[in-house]
């Protein structure tokens, strides 16, 4: 995958979707919601000066960045102001 963000964006690619509860119930595809955090993949040197780098597990919100596909991985680009936090 060859993809630089521009401005202040990252590429994320989210954690795996959950498909138990923590009581074992199995959920349908359409009662899954998306993780709120993933691994960043690449980022605009913008991005880089707010602390954030290529590996980080960070915090996003809800209903932000744009999903796109790429090598057959399904990825988010997001502005880095809606990154909420980086996981230690």
């Amino acid at each position: 995958m060859n993809f630089k963000p521009l401005g202040k964006r990252v590429l994320i690619k989210r954690e795996e979707e959950q498909k138990t509860t923590a009581s074992g119930i199995i959920l349908p595809d359409n009662a899954k919601e998306k993780p709120l955090q993933g691994t960043v993949v690449a980022l605009a040197d913008k991005a880089a000066k707010k602390g954030i780098k290529e590996g980080d597990k960070v915090i996003f919100g809800k209903f932000k960045g744009t999903e796109i596909t790429m090598d057959g991985q399904e990825l988010l680009v997001l502005e880095s102001d809606d990154i909420l936090g980086i996981l230690n």
